[in-house]
């Protein structure tokens, strides 16, 4: 069966533009993605981390995302194990009664006020709900836990007299995920025979039938600036999220506004008291304003967020604010008072801009989360945009969109990835002994220790063999455990589209949440970049300090 000649562009490289991608060579289609900043530059990396069902959907009466959201987690579950896990979260309640009033009122289409006060009855009719739509094996169902109970986390006592416990799932680095679902792609695209590039760092516009991509360093100018490649696509997909009408004021496409973010911030700490209080589980608490909070376990770490304040600004000019971190750090204190945060625990944080749908609910908490598929009609070139959405849905989004363009394209649908097994998800090992195992034999096969198996494991999975295979010596000497963090840099420098050390440090080997992250280990990274052909020599202190200015003031990230 013959394939279209003409590319779909894919404008965006984030969860929603690579899942696409994957989705669109399942069925035979060339694809080009054009990312203005590197891959998962927005709201991927700055999410909350979770792969969730949407338990606060219920109270708005969408019932239907529900639905959706709970399949697509267990689904995750189950095709992509290295990089989601089952996550156990209590909400801790004070008394039996409250809230009843304003949860019916939001189920009916009302606005609802502030209610801090969720009663333990209300809490357990909701979870007694999000069960039965679950219905998934794979995790335990709710339970109801006296404060004080072993093996809880240690919350208020004064406060709070119960913890709700639910399951949804976590996956900690979404990063990592997506070069993932591109690696797929581009396995997809060698078997087929068809088209798969990534540009990253570059822009788009509109010329007639044609799209034509410059260098992000022409800036404003783009418009006079001398294309770098034209492209004539059969279809064009804007899936830049909070970006999306930005790019199409760029693509110089008139339309209404479609997007409405709200920033989002949170923060990392490796408070020891707080790790010990969560007892390796999870919070979700409604602050007294209303707003959700999580508290969760982040390997050594713990992660809390979040705020949802209305962005108006380009979004990746959002950054947290004291007043965000001071909210955050005192919801915290109001949940575990024991603990004493302060704000010279935080080791890092980080805020990003949710792509939410222009709407007139009241608060940004009521908004839909749902996500849809925008057509430009009248525009020279069939143009889409990709609005809403989020982390756990990625998967569903891509397979509707694919549907919606096979039809214009007038394509018979192939295959889609309901079942398709995320690269490094194959031959998972079941259970916390067989993975160990998995390791540890690795270990054995390249001459490693398992310590440093078990620390590059989260990057990869599965896949870490074939990693590992490619980074040995040409004449098939094993790594030693001084060379594997210098092979796996250079391998993911040749393999994943890294431009810039941002991009290493960020969003490929996932320093960002390490510490400590020193000056040495940024110069060698940097060298590895120069050897690779993509650093000049006199740049490399250039580049440093760059990176180093953008953690501490984009991340409150010190560099020792």
């Amino acid at each position: 069966m013959s394939s279209p000649s003409r590319p779909v562009v894919i404008l965006g490289a984030g969860v929603n533009g690579a899942a696409l991608a994957r989705e669109l060579l399942l069925n035979g289609v060339p694809v080009v993605i054009v990312e203005a900043n590197d891959i998962c530059f927005g709201a991927t990396a700055y999410s909350s981390r979770l792969i969730h069902g949407g338990l606060r959907y219920l109270e708005f009466g969408d019932l239907a995302l529900v639905r959706e959201s709970l399949a697509e987690r267990s689904r995750l579950l189950r095709l992509a194990p290295q990089f989601v896990h089952p996550l156990r979260l209590h909400i801790p309640v004070a008394g039996r009664l409250g809230g009843w009033w304003g949860s019916a009122s939001r189920m009916l289409g009302g606005v609802g006020g502030v209610q801090a006060g969720r009663g333990m009855w209300l809490v357990r009719t909701g979870l007694q709900l999000y069960d039965y739509y679950a219905r998934d094996p794979q995790l335990p169902r709710h339970s109801i836990l006296r404060v004080g109970q072993p093996g809880a986390p240690v919350v208020d006592a004064a406060r709070y007299q119960w913890l709700c416990a639910y399951s949804d799932a976590q996956m900690r680095l979404p990063e990592r995920f997506v070069q993932a679902l591109l690696a797929d792609a581009r396995a997809l695209a060698a078997a087929a025979g068809v088209e798969f590039r990534l540009v990253n760092y570059h822009r788009a516009r509109l010329t007639g039938s044609r799209i034509e991509i410059f260098p992000t360093s022409a800036g404003d100018s783009v418009g006079e600036a001398a294309p770098f490649e034209t492209i004539e696509p059969c279809t064009v997909v804007n899936a830049t999220g909070a970006w999306v009408d930005l790019t199409l004021q760029e693509l110089k496409v008139a339309t209404a506004k479609l997007m409405a973010g709200t920033k989002g911030t949170h923060f990392i700490t490796f408070h020891a008291g707080l790790r010990q209080a969560l007892a390796g589980q999870s919070i979700y608490v409604e602050a007294d304003d209303g707003r959700p909070m999580f508290v969760l376990p982040f390997g050594p770490a713990v992660l809390v967020g979040t705020t949802d304040i209305p962005h108006t600004g380009r979004p990746e000019l959002a950054l947290a604010s004291d007043e965000e971190l001071d909210y955050l750090v005192n919801g915290v204190n109001h949940v575990f008072p024991q603990v004493k945060l302060a704000r010279t625990d935080l080791e890092l944080h980080y805020c990003g801009v949710r792509p939410l749908p222009a709407s007139t609910a009241a608060t940004p908490a009521a908004v839909s989360r749902r996500h849809k598929l925008v057509e430009h009609v009248g525009a020279a070139v069939p143009l889409y945009s990709m609005v809403g959405g989020k982390l756990t849905t990625c998967r569903q989004l891509a397979e509707e969109t694919t549907g919606t363009l096979l039809a214009r394209l007038d394509l018979p649908r192939r295959a889609d990835s309901q079942n398709r097994v995320v690269p490094g998800g194959q031959d998972y090992p079941q259970g916390e002994e067989n993975l160990l195992n998995a390791q540890s034999q690795l270990a054995g096969e390249f001459g490693l220790s398992e310590q440093q198996v078990a620390a590059a494991w989260p990057l990869f999975g599965t896949r870490l063999k074939q990693v590992l295979a490619e980074s040995s010596d040409p004449r098939g000497n094993n790594l030693d455990n001084t060379q594997l963090p210098v092979a796996l840099a250079r391998w993911i420098i040749e393999h994943e589209w890294v431009r810039t050390l941002d991009d290493l440090v960020e969003r490929r080997l996932m320093l960002l949440y390490h510490r400590p992250l020193t000056a040495i280990g940024l110069r060698q990274l940097a060298e590895l970049l120069h050897g690779a052909g993509m650093l000049a020599k006199d740049q490399i202190d250039v580049q440093i300090a760059a990176t180093t200015e953008r953690l501490r003031t984009h991340f409150g990230k010190s560099v020792l």
